[in-house]
């Protein structure tokens, strides 16, 4: 499933070739998403210009500016699911198989959205961001400075939840999904079956510094191909030649050479060092 650090990568290889661009036209091939494609999406973005990508959590925002403020038809809220990606394409271009939407753009380019599983879904962002309920209960942004250790150790107090499903919370902080939540967990040495209530507030300074330095090595190496993700130029991420203990289990740790162990945590496989994490 496409995390922060993919979708940061996709929002990265894709302004370049539709921010500012008018859109001439969208083209529907498939409109059963997880959320049904809006009937409007054909007919209210044409004639429009793309405004400056955003990304909040695992959304993009496509800000859509009309030729008037009256005439501003909205903002795009884009998730890629579990199998979905954004790439750039040419006109004349023949859609492949599960390419469902193309939104075609003056320079040339198609914005494609490609999706084998159909998690994904595009929509409209209705209210203001703070008040849309997909997105008003989000934490703050892992690379931003809203997110520290003090805040983790503060909302972590007198909760008996493993650690790791704690860090995994989009209320708590967003993005650090399943990957990179193994990862920074290793990192910083802490057990991910720990109680979250139980850890001190220096070793989630720690944790926080760890989730900020994978999270933004990811986004360097173009995320992690584990299935179907690329990049907007259809790249494969490389960050998964980096893992430490993701997808790892039963082989030795790569810092004190004992094997990694395997277990569920709040229904997600999860993989750490028995030695080196406590």
């Amino acid at each position: 499933m496409p995390e922060l650090p993919e979708v940061e990568t996709t929002r990265r290889g894709i302004a370049p070739y539709v921010e500012g661009q008018e859109i001439t036209e969208v083209r529907v091939r498939h409109t059963r998403l997880r959320v049904p494609v809006p009937d409007d999406l054909t007919e209210r973005p044409v004639g429009a210009r793309m405004g400056t990508l955003r990304r909040r959590a695992k959304y993009l925002l496509v800000p859509l500016e009309g030729a008037s403020r009256e005439e501003v038809p909205g903002t795009l809220l884009w998730h890629l699911g579990m199998s979905g990606s954004l790439r750039i394409a040419q006109v004349g271009d023949l859609p492949k198989k599960h390419d469902h939407i193309d939104v075609v753009l003056a320079n040339g380019h198609v914005l494609r959205y490609h999706d084998p599983r159909r998690f994904g879904f595009v929509d409209w962002l209705q209210a203001d961001e703070q008040y849309d309920s997909r997105l008003a209960h989000l934490g703050p942004e892992p690379l931003s400075d809203a997110f520290t250790g003090e805040r983790l150790h503060q909302l972590s107090r007198g909760k008996r939840m493993a650690v790791k499903p704690f860090l995994m919370d989009n209320r708590m902080v967003v993005g650090v999904g399943n990957i990179y939540a193994a990862e920074a967990l290793f990192m910083a040495g802490i057990d991910p079956r720990r109680a979250a209530g139980r850890i001190a507030r220096v070793r989630y300074e720690r944790l926080a510094d760890a989730a900020k330095e994978v999270l933004a090595a990811a986004i360097t190496q173009g995320g992690t191909t584990l299935r179907d993700f690329v990049s907007g130029q259809g790249e494969p991420g490389y960050f998964a030649q980096q893992l430490n203990v993701y997808g790892r289990q039963g082989q030795p740790c790569r810092r004190c050479g004992a094997l990694l162990k395997h277990i569920t945590l709040g229904q997600r496989a999860s993989v750490y060092c028995p030695v080196c994490q406590r």
